[in-house]
């Protein structure tokens, strides 16, 4: 399938102070994006991506011809993809409090000179969902065709809806929930400890030491790695087979399995190109998402105001953000009286599906998204921007 070939990040510094959640307030910030397609005559053809932890503004395509890591969602962006760039302008950004360009806790701080480091205000889903609607009106979109987000970026898309319900025609929320688990919120404070125990943590603030608290970061990723897995995943790719060493009696060479040496790689790649600060503030805005929490904790009182169409994904082996969580989503928007549909998909490699290519889920969301290009008229309410 065709790619969108070369593409090249774009950066844009926002003057203009952003109030955040917590009550704090950024006076400037910068944010990283790629587009894919072009906008159409009347800019109704845009289509929001909002990433999961540890993605960032780089979707589909190739930073340079010889780049061996085409964008995150490669396989559903492009001409002829699910998500068609022959009929939709495909928008992509780093979010705030991300490493990979866009204003965080490894940019300066105006204040002090130095990196923010922990000092950078936490943020939740809200405040992502605010910066990127700066950039929207910097792009001249008036309303998304659609916002579509996996995992996290699920949690953004749907907060896009309330927040902003005449900014959104259809929403699609990929293996998500509207909050997490007590397991996961476990999950992610294992993780949290693993980088604060590491020596060269230094209370977040190790670039002003010079160095990196890799050994931690690289747990937290192992840690976090096993949980997007599922077991019968992880049998069918690694099973117990062995990269060094026998299990044979009378050899003293210790054994070391194949997943063993897979989760060390993930680890230790991840400590390289991300930064432990971002993936601690990122953790804690995943566990304090809370859709309900700002009507009454009522889902159905929540859905209420939203004035899009949703699109529901799950998959079958994915225990961190089951299927259960998807129709919890679902249930609170029927009674709502909203527009949904819902998939559940039959996959085996657990959370991560979401990511990788599956003729299924492919089909949903390319039949969903061919039904936005059908549509007639994009703009039914009052355009917010």
């Amino acid at each position: 399938m065709p790619s969108v070939g070369i593409v090249s990040p774009q950066h844009h510094h926002f003057d203009q102070p952003l109030d955040l959640a917590c009550g704090r307030t950024l006076p400037s910030y910068d944010l990283v994006y790629e587009t894919y397609g072009q906008l159409n005559a009347d800019n109704s053809n845009a289509i929001l991506i909002c990433h999961a932890l540890s993605g960032h503004h780089h979707a589909a395509g190739k930073h340079h011809e010889d780049d061996k890591n085409p964008g995150w969602w490669d396989a559903y962006i492009g001409p002829g993809k699910p998500i068609d760039t022959n009929d939709f302008f495909v928008v992509s950004l780093n979010n705030l409090g991300g490493c990979h360009g866009s204003t965080g806790p490894t940019s300066i701080n105006p204040d002090t000179g130095k990196p923010w480091g922990s000092d950078f205000p936490p943020l939740r889903c809200r405040d992502w969902v605010n910066s990127q609607y700066q950039l929207m009106q910097l792009l001249q979109i008036e309303q998304w065709a659609a916002i579509i987000g996996g995992s996290l970026g699920g949690m953004q898309a749907m907060r896009w809806s309330l927040m902003y319900p005449e900014c959104v025609r259809h929403c699609a929320v990929i293996a998500s929930a509207m909050k997490l688990s007590t397991q996961n919120i476990a999950f992610n404070e294992v993780a949290r400890q693993a980088i604060v125990s590491d020596p060269e943590f230094h209370d977040g603030h190790y670039l002003e030491h010079n160095t990196l608290p890799k050994q931690g970061l690289r747990l937290a990723r192992m840690v976090g790695h096993i949980t997007y897995l599922s077991e019968d995943g992880m049998k069918e790719k690694f099973g117990r087979e062995l990269k060094a060493g026998s299990l044979d009696l009378g050899h003293s060479d210790e054994a070391e399995f194949q997943i063993e040496s897979y989760l060390r790689y993930q680890g230790d790649s991840f400590s390289t190109t991300f930064d432990a600060n971002s993936y601690i503030l990122m953790t804690k805005a995943l566990d304090m998402f809370d859709l309900a929490n700002d009507y009454g904790d009522d889902p159905v009182t929540a859905f209420q105001g939203a004035l899009c169409d949703y699109l529901i994904v799950s998959f079958t082996t994915d225990w961190r953000f089951a299927p259960q969580r998807s129709r919890e989503i679902v249930n609170a928007m029927i009674a709502a009286h909203k527009p949904v549909s819902y998939a559940e998909i039959d996959a085996s490699f657990g959370h991560d599906a979401f990511l990788i290519p599956h003729r299924r889920y492919e089909t949903v969301l390319r039949n969903y998204l061919q039904r936005i290009v059908k549509e007639n008229t994009p703009v039914e309410h009052k355009p917010c921007a």
